[in-house]
């Protein structure tokens, strides 16, 4: 209840920033404040507008302009629908869901589909991160919601698209620094120009800093390209490249002892000196040709690797059976893939008609090896340091992925649109340590599942548009999941199913005195849902659970003045629950059963984010920022919750161009009234260790320039 009250007395108060994100305009009759654009769906770039789904559209500038400009989380959080939050935790990367999608996620990205450039930075077993993410050089973030995300394959709860911004004019070399609370730093450069058929864009930057708690310092280098080539009028070859290095400490959770005693303490953490190092190095080469009025052909290959080694909080005593992993994880992965999609408009019934057909095919090869985490006698070890060799195996994933899509204006006014997408994953484990008390545990999985969806839209005017969306999507385990069997047995955890989702939406979509107006209600029933078996010692199993519901309603506003003045609200409602009773860990003893219509943890089932701010071109900006979240349930049980918060930002800056030069300053300060706050949960530590706490007040400040020869 006191959640709920704080939520409510904030949203008077509720205004905000230049960082506002641009929803869901079109291409047809644009206001002057909100600029023509296109998503990019599996048949093709699309009005927004057009598009019968919730989608969002947040540009690169909005990402940067008055923000440290590292993590995506500094202004997507105005998206409805995503729940994307800083862990303050460089080893662990952002804690993301969309529409409930993801929350279990310990770390990485499970249930929502993130692409870089077309490249996508989710794996065929539907895990992703978001770590090599250059905000410096990104165009725009692309976030769709809802059941349109099917059309996207495998854990497709939500799709996010980061693109590069091209290289025009002639070249342009800018650089930029900033700094903040906590011993934070960025710097970062960038060329880019075009020239002739040729257009380049290069850009790097280098972040570290000291963490808002303790051993919780972190240090990053993000380097990524892209270079373009025009083939003629009529084709277009482009080159992206994109690489990152990460050196992090892990601060591990708080339990709500240690949380109120000291929420910068990491007691544990500095006793075992966890840690994570990540060296990633990806590629790719797209080629779009126009076939002729009528056709397109688009091509997409990839290759990239990615290595992991992480330190883990295990007991040296915990590791002493024969069939344990050890405390240290050491993956290499080999990953690559193809997308090739063809596109043809004509007339069908004498109306017109748009149809998409396309092959995706995607393989991973994991080399996975563990160790104990210290030297020595269990009695008297050395910590944190790597040991005896524990785990030893290879393991490959690949799905291949028929698809179509197509589209037809069935009348002047309504539109129908439908596609199907055939997902097939396979996953195979081939064991190399094999000792005594330790078997082979060698074995193959095959999931695969058709994937439907079909929509309705009715344009009454050009401003307004109404639509209605059904899909099944499904989601399969990760091998990060399927890594432990429950009951602590060693290899791959195959008696662990894929879930699957049926959701429906209903939405509306309408310019209104020269703002836009978005409202979307929507339900989902998943069977199987992924759940935690158990999570202790840094090693979490996973069980299915039977049904779950997500029910929900987003709204959104957005509006700019021919003054510059721009205001942005969103508001989500989600009540994310579970259908049936079910028990974690098995087998049932009555105490862990989990009863029907417990919330799933993880999801905050109400959010708002407003900004008030004057964003001209040129000279003076500022706004105010204001963010507010319902409580949050941390386990399966609902017996610990992270309270509800409202915070708020101010920033201020100023833009100058002059002659050939760009220059630009800014500040901001977040959490203005120091409010002490957890700002995500571990979902289910089975340690208790669930809590991962916010920042007090903080600052951050920077300065950039810009030269064009």
């Amino acid at each position: 209840m006191k959640s709920q009250l704080a939520f409510l007395v904030c949203l008077p108060c509720l205004t905000a920033s230049p960082a506002a994100v641009a929803q869901d305009t079109g291409d047809e009759a644009p206001t002057p404040s909100l600029p023509p654009l296109t998503v990019t769906l599996p048949r093709g770039a699309a009005p927004p507008l057009a598009v019968p789904a919730s989608v969002d559209v947040v540009y690169g500038d909005q990402l940067r302009n008055s923000n440290l400009a590292v993590n995506l989380s500094e202004a997507m959080g105005s998206v409805p629908g995503l729940q994307i939050q800083n862990r303050q935790n460089y080893a662990q990367d952002l804690q993301l869901s969309i529409r409930g999608f993801g929350a279990r996620s310990t770390f990485g990205v499970r249930g929502v589909r993130i692409y870089v450039d077309g490249v996508p930075a989710t794996m065929p077993d539907g895990q992703g991160q978001t770590s090599n993410i250059d905000i410096g050089s990104t165009d725009r973030v692309e976030v769709l919601r809802g059941p349109f995300s099917a059309l996207y394959g495998n854990s497709s709860g939500g799709v996010i698209q980061v693109f590069t911004q091209d290289g025009e004019g002639p070249p342009r070399l800018g650089f930029g620094i900033a700094a903040g609370s906590y011993g934070t730093w960025r710097e970062s450069a960038q060329v880019s120009g075009a020239s002739g058929s040729v257009d380049y864009l290069l850009s790097g930057s280098h972040f570290e800093t000291d963490g808002y708690r303790e051993h919780s310092a972190a240090q990053r280098n993000i380097v990524n390209g892209k270079l373009g080539i025009a083939l003629g009028d009529d084709s277009k070859l482009t080159v992206v490249m994109n690489g990152v290095r990460i050196r992090a400490d892990d601060p591990l959770g708080l339990t709500p002892a240690q949380y109120a005693q000291d929420p910068r303490s990491a007691p544990i953490a500095t006793q075992f000196n966890t840690r994570k190092s990540v060296d990633q190095m990806q590629a790719g080469l797209i080629y779009e040709k126009r076939l002729d009025a009528s056709n397109d052909l688009r091509l997409l290959v990839y290759d990239g690797e990615r290595s992991t080694v992480q330190y883990q909080a295990i007991p040296p005593a915990v590791q002493v059976p024969p069939s344990s992993a050890g405390g240290v994880i050491d993956l290499h992965r080999d990953y690559a893939g193809l997308d090739a999609r063809w596109t043809t408009r004509g007339l069908l019934a004498g109306r017109p008609f748009e149809l998409s057909t396309g092959l995706a095919y995607d393989t991973l090869d994991e080399h996975r090896r563990g160790y104990e985490n210290y030297t020595g006698t269990v009695a008297n070890p050395t910590l944190g340091v790597r040991g005896n060799l524990r785990r030893d195996e290879i393991n490959k994933v690949h799905n291949l992925d028929p698809y179509v899509q197509g589209q037809w204006q069935i009348a002047d006014q309504w539109s129908l649109e439908a596609g199907l997408r055939y997902s097939t994953v396979d996953f195979d484990s081939r064991d190399q340590y094999i000792r005594p008390g330790n078997g082979d545990d060698s074995g193959a999985a095959d999931y695969s599942r058709a994937l439907p969806v079909v929509a309705l839209r009715y344009s009454p005017t050009r401003d307004l548009s109404f639509y209605g969306t059904w899909g099944r999507g499904y989601e399969t385990p990760t091998l990060n999941e399927l890594s432990y069997r429950p009951g602590g047995g060693s290899g791959l955890n195959f008696a662990l199913q894929p879930s699957v989702n049926d959701s429906v939406e209903f939405g509306a979509k309408a310019r209104l005195a020269g703002g836009l107006l978005t409202a979307a209600v929507f339900h989902t029933r998943t069977s199987d849902e992924i759940v935690t078996n158990t999570s202790m010692g840094g090693r979490s199993t996973f069980r299915n659970a039977p049904s779950t519901k997500r029910d929900g309603f987003e709204l959104a506003w957005q509006q700019e003045t021919a003054g510059h003045w721009r205001t942005q609200l969103a508001y989500t409602w989600l009540r994310a629950r579970y259908s049936d009773a079910f028990c974690a860990p098995l087998p049932c003893t009555g105490a862990n059963t989990v009863p029907a219509g417990n919330e799933i943890p993880g999801v905050a089932p109400q959010a708002f984010f407003a900004s008030f701010g004057y964003v001209p071109p040129e000279g003076w900006r500022a706004g105010v920022e204001t963010r507010a979240v319902a409580r949050i349930q941390a386990n399966d049980m609902n017996t610990v919750s992270a309270p509800g918060y409202a915070v708020a930002a101010l920033y201020a800056g100023y833009l100058l161009k002059w002659e050939r030069w760009e220059f630009n300053a800014f500040a901001r300060i977040d959490n203005l009234f120091d409010k002490q706050y957890i700002g995500s949960v571990i979902v289910n530590e089975g340690n208790g260790r669930y809590i991962e706490p916010a920042p007090g007040r903080n600052w951050t400040a920077g300065l950039g320039a810009a030269y064009r020869f």
